[in-house]
C-alpha cells in the first residue's frame, strides 16, 4: 500500500518534496522538541494522484483515519465530540513557498451541537461562537467556493445595525446570530446546509486544498516565480490552538530578522483574541511584537528563545507563526522566510560576520535578480511632494503610477503602457494579476506580514501596507484623504522604504547600489542618505567582490558607442562582446547605405559610397578602441537586412502614386522606389543578412575590415593595445566563413605592412543558426573564435520571428503553460540551450581552446548564466547595466557547480 500519510514526528526538514515545505519544517520542528501541536501531512504523492485521477486514492481515507486517530488518542478528545470537541485546522503546504495562493480552512469539527461543547469547556460561549462563524465562512469560500463578499458583507452589516467598529465589540449572541446568518448565505448558494458531520467537512477540506493548487492565482504565481506545476501540494492536518479564547490568547507572524532591511531586533505583528487569518488577512491592524512583551512576557521571552534556536539551526532568516491559548505558546509554522534584495544582502554578511554561514554559502543566498531590484530607481531626496498618508514599509522601491481599484483596471492599463498603482483596502489572493500588473500596491489595512507585503516583497514590487488614513470604496472607485476624493486615474506615489504616499509624480534618482558599481565605493557612499544605506553598499560590495574571485566565467558587454563602452567599463566589464557596427549608420549616416544601395555593382557611386563611410567607421572604431585599451572588442560586421535602412515600401509607393498624379514626381523617389522593391522580402530576418548581405555586396565587409584593422593600427603605433576582433554574422557554410576570412587576413597583411606594426587579430563567427551549431567542428577550422548569438538562434530554433510573436500569442503561451518564461528572456535549455551545447562540443573536438562566448541578451539572464557556465562558454556578454548581474550570477554558477 503506498504511504501517503506522515506524522509530524516522521519527517524532516530536507523532505520538501514529500512534505511540502511547511509539512517538513513541522517535522523538523517537533523533532527539535518545540511545542507544536499534534498534526499529521498528507504528501504531495496524494495530492498528485488526486489530481492525475480526479479522486482521492482509495487508500488516503484509511491512512488518515489511523492519523486521526493516533491524535485523538493522544489528547484523549475525538473530532468534533459534542462535549469536548477536537478541532483540526488543515493548510496547504507545497515544496515552495506560495503564500496565500492555496486554502487554508480552521476550527474543523465544529457544528451545531459541538459548539455548545466547545464553550462549556472553554468557558467562553463568545469564544466558541466566533470559532464557528469562522468555519462557516472559511468553509464556504474556500470549499463551497462561494463568494467571499457575501459573508464580509453581512459580517460589516451586523457590525453596522450594532453601532460598532471592532470585531470584539460583538457579543456571544452577536456571532451566534452572525453564524446562523453565514449557514443561511451555505444553503442558499448550494442548495444544502451547511455540513454537520465532522469527518464530512475535514474529507471535504483536504479536497479543496487538492483543488486550490489548480486555481488561477495559483497558476499565475507559479508561472510567476517559476515553479514547476506538477509538484502539487502537501496538506497538513494539525490540531486546533487557539488564540481568540480571551485577552490571555492571541495569535502572530514574526521573523529572526526584519525582512524588509535585514536588521536584527524584534519583529513581527500580533494580535491578542484573534485567530491567524486576522492578521494574515490585515482584517485588523496589528500591534508590533515588541509590545508582547508588556502583556505576556513570559511568552514574548520564550518566543524570543525559540526564535533564535531556528535560526541558529536554519542558519538564515525564520519566519514563524504562533499562538498563544491562554498563556501557553504554541508554534504552528516556520520556514526560511522570504526578503527584500536589500535584507538578502545584508542578512548574508552579517550570518558570515556571526560565524553561521561561509562566504560561499553568503553568495549562494543573494541573487542577481535581487542586485536588479537594488538597482532601481529611488525617489530624489530633494523633492518636495504633497504628503497623502504614511502606512507601514512592506517592500522597498519607489514607485509612480495612476490610481487603479482592482484587477481589470491595473491589467488595461499595463496594457497601455500606462503606470499605475493598486489600491486596496486589504489585497487577497485573487488580487495577484492586478499587482503583477501595478508598478506597487497601497493598501489601508494590513501590516507587514499581511498577504499585500508578502507576496509584494516576494515579487520585488514596491509596497505600502496600513495607511489607515485612506477611505477606499473600491465600488465607486475612490480613494478618499482627509474628506478628499481622489478617483481612479489620479497619479500618486509611493515610498516603499518609508511608508509615506504623496500625491503626484515625483523625479526618481538613480540608487546608490547603481552609484557603487558604476563609480565605485566611494560614489555609493557619497549617493546614501543614512548609515543604513551605507551598510548595504557595503554588503553589496562585500559579495560583489567574492563573485568576482570565485567566477569562472568572464563578462563582457554588448556596446556600440564610445558612451556604452564608458558605462560598460564602469560596470565592471572585461570587454566587448558585441559591437553592432550597423548602429553606426543610422541618422544622418543612413545617406551613405542608401547610397550603396541605389548604386550599381562597380560604378564609381558605389566605391563614392564605401570611401565616405570608411573614415567614418575608422574614427567609431578609434574611439572604442582606446576606451577599451587592453581589453578585447569584438566588431560584428553589418548585419541586418538593408531594408531597415531604406523607406517604407507602402508609404514610398503612396507618395510616388500622388505624385504621379498631381504631375510632380520626383526621379529619386522613383529611384529609391525601384531599389525598396527590388530589396524587398517577406521575411527579411531569413533573407538577405549578415555574411549573405557581405557577399552580396562586394567591398562593404571589406570598409568595414579596414576601417577596423586601420584603427587598431593606428593606435598600435601610438603605443597603445587596441585588441578587436572580427565577428562574421549569420554563418551557416564554412565556405562563407572561408571567402570572408580570406578577405579579412589579407586586409590586416597590408594595414600591418603599412603602418609598419604587427597585428594579432582573431576572426570568428556568430553562431546564430542551428546549422551552424551542428557543423560547428567544420567551422571550427575557419574562426578563431565562436560567439552564440542566441536572440537570433532562438527564432531560427523556433521558428519564431520575434518582432512579429511576442505582443501577439507569447501571452497565450505563458497562459497555457507552452512558456514558463519567454525563451528570448531566459534561454529554452531543452531546445536552443542543446543546440548550444552541440555547437560548444563539436567546435571543441576540432580546437580545444577554441574561445567560446554568448552575446545575445540571455548573457545576463541569472538562469541563463549558470547554463553558459555549465556547458563551458568563456564568456558572456549583455548590456552594460546588466553586467554586475551577470559578475553576480557567474560566481554564483561556479560555487554552485562545485558544491
Amino acid at each position: 500500500m503506498p504511504k501517503y500519510v506522515y506524522n509530524f514526528s516522521e519527517g524532516d526538514k530536507d523532505q520538501k518534496d514529500l512534505l511540502g515545505g511547511k509539512g517538513a519544517n513541522l517535522a523538523e520542528m517537533t523533532k527539535l522538541g518545540l511545542p507544536v501541536p499534534p498534526g499529521f501531512t498528507i504528501s504531495t504523492d496524494a495530492c498528485r494522484a488526486y489530481l492525475k485521477d480526479g479522486h482521492e486514492p482509495e487508500e488516503l481515507r484509511v491512512q488518515v483515519t489511523k492519523a486521526l486517530r493516533q491524535i485523538e488518542e493522544t489528547l484523549g478528545r475525538t473530532l468534533g465530540d459534542p462535549a469536548d470537541p477536537l478541532l483540526m485546522s488543515v493548510r496547504s503546504g507545497a515544496k515552495f513557498s506560495m503564500p496565500g495562493m492555496m486554502e487554508t480552512v480552521l476550527n474543523v469539527g465544529l457544528n451545531d451541537q459541538s459548539v455548545g461543547g466547545l464553550a462549556e469547556v472553554s468557558g467562553s460561549e463568545r469564544f466558541a461562537w466566533d470559532s464557528y462563524r469562522r468555519l462557516v465562512q472559511m468553509f464556504g469560500k474556500t470549499v463551497l467556493d462561494i463568494d467571499g463578499d457575501l459573508f464580509l458583507n453581512a459580517h460589516d452589516a451586523l457590525k453596522d445595525k450594532k453601532g460598532v467598529t471592532d470585531d470584539l465589540d460583538l457579543d456571544a449572541a452577536d456571532l451566534k446570530e452572525l453564524t446562523e446568518q453565514f449557514k443561511g448565505i451555505v444553503a442558499d448558494a448550494t442548495g444544502k446546509p451547511f455540513p454537520q458531520a465532522p469527518r464530512d467537512q475535514l474529507d471535504l477540506a483536504i479536497e479543496a486544498v487538492f483543488n486550490s493548487w489548480n486555481t488561477e492565482r495559483a497558476a499565475i504565481y507559479r508561472r510567476r516565480e517559476r515553479i514547476p506545476h506538477d509538484l502539487g501540494t502537501a496538506v497538513n492536518v494539525q490540531t486546533m490552538v487557539f488564540g481568540n479564547m480571551g485577552e490571555t490568547s492571541g495569535t502572530g507572524v514574526c521573523f529572526t530578522r526584519d525582512p524588509s532591511t535585514g536588521h536584527s531586533g524584534v519583529y513581527g505583528d500580533y494580535l491578542m483574541n484573534a485567530q491567524g487569518e486576522d492578521v494574515v488577512a490585515g482584517i485588523r491592524n496589528t500591534s508590533p511584537l515588541s509590545a508582547l512583551e508588556e502583556q505576556d512576557k513570559v511568552s514574548y521571552d520564550e518566543l524570543r528563545a525559540l526564535m533564535r534556536k531556528l535560526e541558529t539551526h536554519y542558519r538564515d532568516l525564520c519566519d514563524i507563526e504562533f499562538t498563544i491559548e491562554r498563556g501557553k505558546l504554541w508554534m504552528l509554522q516556520t520556514r526560511v522566510g522570504k526578503r527584500t534584495a536589500a535584507a538578502a544582502f545584508r542578512i548574508a554578511t552579517q550570518l558570515v560576520d556571526e560565524g553561521l554561514i561561509t562566504k560561499d554559502e553568503a553568495l549562494m543566498r543573494v541573487t542577481g535578480e535581487q542586485l536588479t531590484q537594488l538597482m532601481f530607481p529611488q525617489f530624489d531626496p530633494d523633492a518636495k511632494p504633497q504628503s497623502l498618508a504614511r502606512g507601514m514599509a512592506a517592500s522597498p522601491g519607489a514607485a509612480v503610477g495612476a490610481i487603479v481599484f482592482d484587477n481589470a483596471a491595473a491589467e488595461a492599463a499595463a496594457a497601455a503602457g500606462t503606470k499605475c498603482i493598486l489600491v486596496r483596502r486589504e489585497t487577497n489572493p485573487d488580487d495577484l494579476p492586478g499587482m503583477v500588473a501595478a508598478e506597487g500596491v497601497l493598501t489601508a489595512r494590513g501590516g507587514k506580514t499581511s498577504h499585500a507585503a508578502v507576496v509584494a516583497r516576494g515579487m520585488g514590487k514596491t509596497c505600502v501596507c496600513g495607511a489607515e488614513a485612506l477611505e477606499i470604496d473600491a465600488a465607486a472607485k475612490t480613494m478618499t484623504v482627509g474628506g478628499t476624493v481622489y478617483r481612479e486615474g489620479d497619479v500618486i506615489a509611493i515610498d516603499g522604504m518609508t511608508g509615506d504616499v504623496f500625491l503626484g509624480d515625483i523625479a526618481v534618482k538613480d540608487s546608490p547600489v547603481t552609484a557603487y558599481l558604476a563609480e565605485g565605493l566611494e560614489a555609493g557612499y557619497a549617493a546614501c542618505q543614512d548609515e543604513d544605506t551605507k551598510e548595504l553598499v557595503q554588503s553589496v560590495d562585500r559579495i560583489m567582490s567574492h563573485a568576482d574571485s570565485k567566477r569562472r566565467l568572464r563578462v563582457r558587454a554588448n556596446a556600440d558607442t564610445p558612451e556604452d563602452s564608458t558605462r560598460a567599463l564602469a560596470f565592471g566589464a572585461e570587454g566587448i562582446g558585441l559591437c553592432r557596427t550597423e548602429h553606426m549608420f543610422l541618422g544622418a549616416r543612413k545617406v551613405y547605405i542608401e547610397n550603396l544601395i541605389l548604386a550599381e555593382e562597380g560604378s564609381a557611386e558605389r566605391q563614392a559610397a564605401l570611401d565616405a563611410l570608411e573614415p567614418l567607421q575608422r574614427q567609431d572604431f578609434v574611439d572604442m578602441l582606446t576606451i577599451m585599451d587592453g581589453k578585447p572588442m569584438t566588431v560584428r560586421l553589418i548585419d541586418p537586412p538593408l531594408h531597415e535602412f531604406l523607406q517604407d515600401l507602402v508609404s514610398l509607393e503612396v507618395k510616388v502614386a500622388v505624385a504621379k498624379a498631381t504631375g510632380s514626381v520626383d526621379p529619386a523617389d522613383e529611384k529609391m522606389l525601384s531599389a525598396v522593391r527590388r530589396m524587398h522580402e517577406a521575411n527579411p530576418m531569413l533573407g538577405l543578412r549578415g555574411v549573405r548581405l557581405g557577399l552580396y555586396l562586394p567591398g562593404l565587409f571589406g570598409m568595414q575590415m579596414r576601417a577596423l584593422v586601420e584603427a587598431a593600427a593606428e593606435l598600435k603605433k601610438a603605443g597603445k593595445d587596441p585588441r578587436p576582433e572580427i565577428m562574421v554574422p549569420l554563418v551557416g557554410s564554412i565556405r562563407e566563413l572561408q571567402i570572408i576570412r580570406e578577405e579579412g587576413e589579407k586586409i590586416i597583411a597590408e594595414v600591418a605592412a603599412e603602418y609598419g606594426v604587427e597585428l594579432d587579430i582573431a576572426i570568428g563567427a556568430m553562431i546564430e543558426l542551428p546549422r551552424a551549431a551542428v557543423t560547428a567542428e567544420d567551422l571550427a577550422h575557419e574562426a578563431d573564435f565562436f560567439s552564440f548569438g542566441t536572440n537570433d538562434l532562438t527564432q531560427t530554433t523556433w521558428g519564431f520571428s520575434r518582432d512579429d510573436v511576442e505582443g501577439v500569442f507569447f501571452p497565450e503561451y505563458i497562459e497555457h503553460g507552452v512558456f514558463g518564461v519567454s525563451p528570448f528572456e531566459t534561454i529554452d535549455v531543452h531546445g536552443v540551450g542543446r543546440i548550444v551545447e552541440i555547437g560548444v562540443s563539436h567546435a571543441r573536438q576540432t580546437k580545444p581552446a577554441i574561445k567560446l562566448g554568448v552575446c545575445g541578451e540571455h548573457g545576463g539572464d541569472p538562469e541563463s548564466v549558470h547554463f553558459f557556465d555549465q556547458v563551458g562558454l568563456d564568456y558572456v556578454s549583455c548590456s552594460p547595466f546588466r553586467v554586475p548581474v551577470a559578475r553576480l550570477e557567474a560566481g554564483r554558477a561556479t560555487v554552485e557547480a562545485g558544491a
